[in-house]
């Protein structure tokens, strides 16, 4: 009862207060109102090259936004340091800007891409062998005409012409992919878009160098005409490896260049920049749209969508980094005053309350601690007798019966954290070691897993489709996959580990773990830290857990499939 009434009194003296303060509220609220409505229009700056983007973002933000008009014009930096005028950008421009105050995030992923045409007599050999680095620097350097025979085996020797869009972005990115001098380039180089195209069209056994939004029609969302974008040997291995094969169609290309599939050289951001940061409700409210829902929106632009970490970056630097506490010029003192005793008040409560709490429950602990997630290392991983280890981290133990039970070692489920879905092979299935066997799901994020023994599956563990947990509370028992009949059992578990041979295999795991999290989830970051690493450098538990799924398949590529 005494703590009602102390709530009533508070706020009784707040409420019959107002009325003295109503004016100037009312006046201060209407300033406010016209302001609001004044700022309706969004004034943005754009180069020419990127007035089509622009366009596109400005069309998707007011059809969702109809109170909303992006008024774009032409990049003037006396503009953007005399009005503030919120700017889109390029890496180049926005490297130009030297005022220390200026203002920017990355917006968007441009891209730089080879093309081939569609009838070249080539075209499946290219599509398979794809081209690397190396071999562009040394056609594109020849002094005479290169020819197709000096990059794809069976290539004959027929010529191979160049065309390039006329763009800096272009020219640098093949520069710093093939390691020469702009100027060092043996190209044809072409200044509309329409006549680059009709360039490859026409010329079957042609290569072209331009930016994805270049060829990407908006209306289908995918590339214009007889070009397709020739595919990037990344690792020089002389063919295109499933996991560098993003060339079937944009949204596959778009997502490969957005988890880092993709040269990194070809590659350059788009920012949105400002003079000082923006604080303005129109300008922070389309900022936030083009980190969030218009990232939709990149593929029709040719463009491709930023990182989730780069997301939240974005978001974190869009929020409000103070408030300002000192009353503005005509606000009313006595306002202030009842504000105060009202926040006393409450405060006293609250304060009551805790204290009262804590007499109640002397010595308990606080349930609502937030969660530290376990250290995790070599000791925190469980390695029966017994049972044999493969490099796939899966496990393998011949029953009575002659067939082999397998399943998921304990340190994966400590990585990827509790599974939500497996998808498993069906029964009489043959497979071979090596081969993807289990897919297993957390929230989306999915990796591939290979077996560990060759045969044929006898019985899978149907309590797994209605429960994935169990493989995280039980990966050794309750927690099984398959039984399969084995036909090379005795060669292959000389290729496994068994519990102290597993156990100083997974000290090297851990390093690995460890470079791949510092190279690859940037966890130096702030945001990431939190999630990764504790105190000390050490790993958190289920690591995999919060992160997207463009780390999850990074770590299919760079930590599971290099296990083999």
């Amino acid at each position: 009862m005494k703590k009602i009434a102390f709530i009533f009194v508070g706020l009784s003296i707040l409420f019959f207060s107002k009325p003295g303060l109503s004016n100037e509220v009312k006046d201060n609220q209407n300033a406010d109102q016209s302001k609001i409505k004044s700022q309706k229009t969004i004034a943005v700056m754009c180069p020419g090259d990127l007035q089509n983007i622009a366009e596109n973002w400005a069309k998707a933000y007011e059809a969702g936004n109809p109170s909303a008009f992006i008024a774009l014009s032409t990049f003037d930096e006396r503009k953007f340091v005399s009005e503030n005028v919120l700017s889109i950008l390029s890496d180049k421009e926005a490297a130009k800007i030297s005022s220390e105050t200026a203002w920017k995030m990355i917006v968007a992923k441009d891209v730089v891409v080879p093309l081939f045409n569609r009838r070249n007599p080539l075209f499946e050999e290219i599509s398979k062998q794809g081209i690397s680095s190396s071999e562009l620097a040394l056609i594109f350097t020849e002094e005479y005409k290169p020819a197709w025979n000096l990059m794809i085996n069976e290539g004959q020797n027929t010529p191979i012409n160049f065309y390039i869009i006329n763009n800096e972005f272009v020219k640098n990115g093949i520069s710093d992919f093939v390691k020469t001098k702009p100027s060092f380039i043996n190209a044809v180089i072409l200044n509309k878009t329409s006549d680059f195209i009709a360039a490859i069209e026409n010329d079957i056994h042609s290569i072209g160098f331009c930016r994805l939004a270049d060829i990407t029609d908006s209306k289908t969302n995918q590339w214009v005409g007889e070009v397709a974008i020739l595919p990037i040997d990344k690792n020089k291995n002389g063919r295109i490896d499933n996991f560098e094969n993003i060339y079937q169609n944009l949204a596959s290309f778009t997502r490969g260049v957005w988890i880092g599939k993709y040269p990194s050289a070809l590659t350059g951001n788009i920012y949105a920049v400002s003079f000082l940061k923006p604080v303005g409700e129109e300008q922070v409210a389309f900022l936030s749209w083009l980190t969030s829902e218009g990232q939709q929106t990149m593929n029709e632009s040719g463009l491709c969508a930023i990182s989730t970490i780069e997301r939240e970056n974005n978001l974190l630097a869009l929020a409000p980094t103070e408030i300002n506490a000192i009353p503005e010029e005509g606000t009313s003192l006595a306002g202030l005053w009842v504000l105060i005793i009202a926040v006393v008040f409450v405060a006293g409560f609250f304060v009551t309350a805790i204290v009262r709490s804590f007499r109640k429950a002397a010595g308990a602990i606080d349930t609502n601690m937030p969660e530290i997630k376990p250290a995790l290392d070599e000791n925190s991983i469980a390695a029966p007798k017994g049972i044999y280890f493969d490099r796939s981290h899966t496990w393998a133990f011949m029953e009575k019966d002659g067939n082999v039970r397998v399943g998921i070692d304990d340190f994966l489920q400590h990585i990827t954290g509790v599974l939500t879905r497996i998808k498993m092979k069906t029964v009489g299935e043959k497979i071979r070691r090596g081969e993807k066997i289990l897919t297993i799901n957390q929230n989306g994020k999915q990796l591939e897993i290979c077996s560990p023994v060759s045969g044929t599956i006898r019985e899978q563990n149907h309590a797994l489709e209605s429960d994935s947990t169990i493989i995280n509370s039980a990966p050794y028992t309750d927690g099984w996959v398959y039984s399969i009949e084995p036909i090379n059992w005795l060669r292959e578990i000389q290729l496994m580990f068994m519990s102290d041979k597993y156990k100083e295999w997974l000290r090297n795991e851990f390093s690995r773990l460890r470079d791949f999290f510092a190279a690859s989830v940037r966890s130096n970051d702030a945001v990431y830290a939190q999630i990764v690493l504790q105190d000390g450098g050490e790993l958190a538990d289920n690591v995999l857990a919060d992160l997207g799924p463009e780390v999850w398949e990074e770590f299919q590529e760079k930590f599971i499939n290099s296990s083999k």
